[in-house]
């Protein structure tokens, strides 16, 4: 499996967006549109980006009854997204239903359920959603679920993916948000890492954000970080 850096293109326009993807001139991207992009802009967004020859995550991390979201997958299927996101504490049939919708449609899109967000403390997991196990053996739990549900993979932090590699196998989908490097801010992520350490641990992707996105020069930081995470520890400065 190619790794590849997904671009999180958290942005409040479609104007600010195309702004930003029309800097890559030969670059063809794997973008992220999550929910700040796409509920403010709508289906547009989807059209606009593969129009211009990117794939897209839609990170839309949806959480509801099965039929709801069998419901809400199956509409999204028209857009032939490459990658859509559920929640793994949805359950199992609503795993399901996701999975199920992609494949009567006869799309491609791989559905990834998302195990404890990479903003999410130990603490915080315990105090607030009464979870009283480690969060690495709550994040396991989730990956195992997703697998036993026939979805293609799972979000979790850098600190996991081992674990989850060696629990799930070579062509489970391991997708890594929290991604910086040793200079940026963390902003509201805890739980964090450097493309090298996803590299080394075994993720198949990385979400990148701000330190594209807000860099003065966007493109020499997307090459650098995807050297960093194609190459892992044999990158050289």
């Amino acid at each position: 499996m190619k790794k590849e850096v997904i671009i999180a293109l958290d942005f409040p326009t479609l104007e600010k967006t195309l702004e930003f993807l029309d800097k890559f001139k030969e670059e063809k991207l794997f973008v992220k549109v999550g929910m700040e992009l796409y509920l403010q802009n709508g289906p547009i967004v989807i059209d606009e980006i593969k129009k211009r020859g990117h794939k897209i995550f839609l990170d839309l991390k949806l959480h509801d009854i099965p039929n709801t979201v069998y419901s809400a997958a199956k509409g999204l299927a028209k857009f032939n997204i490459d990658i859509l996101t559920v929640h793994a504490a949805g359950g199992s049939e609503m795993l399901k239903g996701a999975k199920r919708a992609m494949t009567e449609a006869g799309v491609n899109t791989k559905v990834i359920a998302i195990t404890q967000l990479t903003s999410t403390s130990e603490e915080d997991m315990r105090k607030e959603q009464n979870i009283q196990t480690s969060i690495e053996e709550s994040v396991l739990n989730y990956a195992r679920l997703a697998k036993e549900s026939g979805v293609d993979g799972v979000v979790s932090s850098v600190l996991e993916t081992k674990k989850i590699r060696e629990q799930s196998g070579k062509d489970f989908i391991i997708i890594n948000p929290g991604i910086r490097l040793a200079e940026d801010s963390k902003g509201d992520q805890k739980r964090v890492a450097t493309p090298i350490d996803a590299n080394r641990d075994g993720a198949s992707y990385i979400v990148v954000g701000r330190s594209i996105t807000g860099n003065a020069n966007p493109e020499e930081r997307y090459r650098l970080i995807k050297n960093m995470f194609e190459l892992g520890d044999k990158y050289e400065k």
